[in-house]
């Protein structure tokens, strides 16, 4: 099963993703962890969730972008093999992924992206997307933490609108592959995938369209 967590900044939706790794009865725990610890600021986070996972029993694998080259039996080694059902992925968060595969100083996913048909956007959302969904191929339950960046209403630069047009055409492709999409207000979980009537989220009837960019 799939469950994408969404929500903004301080809405709890990381407490709320793992709650749901740590409910799970497989008996192995993955947490792949996409964010680059820039300046002191961006270390001191890094260690406050490595300070919250200590003694719940993560494998963490710390992966900045490529993710869907992630083995994770190369991670067992020593304790043992385990089976696909027995494995449950945290992987948190795609905000900072979707930067890292836009930014990244090689410059190799702007020219791959250059070179293909479509915009960069449509490109790097579908392998991103690609990449993450194909973790789950490997775990009984993956939980997928992404972020809410566009309702600030703020005109920013071209180069951070081009990342916010990445986001949303990315969570759109999670969000139709995804079992459940769960965002998290205050605390509180508003399930949209499946609704808790058990029908279809709002805006279920109309036709979807592939993500332009746009």
């Amino acid at each position: 099963m799939i469950t994408l967590v969404t929500g903004g900044s301080g809405s709890g939706k990381s407490e709320y993703a793992e709650g749901l790794i740590l409910d799970s009865s497989c008996s192995r725990r993955f947490y792949v962890a996409t964010m680059i610890a820039y300046g002191k600021e961006g270390r001191d986070k890094v260690e406050r969730h490595r300070m919250l996972r200590k003694g719940k029993g993560f494998i963490t694998i710390e992966k900045p972008w490529d993710v869907g080259r992630v083995m994770f039996e190369e991670y067992e080694a020593g304790s043992g093999a385990s089976s696909r059902t027995d494995r449950t992925l945290l992987l948190e968060c795609v905000s900072n992924l979707a930067a890292n595969e836009m930014f990244k100083e090689e410059g190799t996913e702007k020219t791959e992206a250059g070179e293909q048909q479509g915009s960069p956007i449509q490109y790097l959302s579908h392998k991103i997307a690609g990449d993450i969904i194909s973790l789950a191929g490997q775990v009984r339950d993956m939980v997928i933490v992404t972020n809410e960046v566009d309702r600030d209403g703020i005109c920013y630069g071209p180069e951070t609108m081009e990342y916010i047009r990445l986001m949303g055409c990315l969570n759109q492709k999670l969000a139709a592959a995804a079992d459940r999409v769960v965002e998290v207000v205050y605390g509180i979980p508003v399930f949209w995938k499946p609704s808790s009537s058990g029908q279809a989220a709002v805006g279920g009837g109309l036709i979807r369209r592939e993500c332009q960019g746009e």
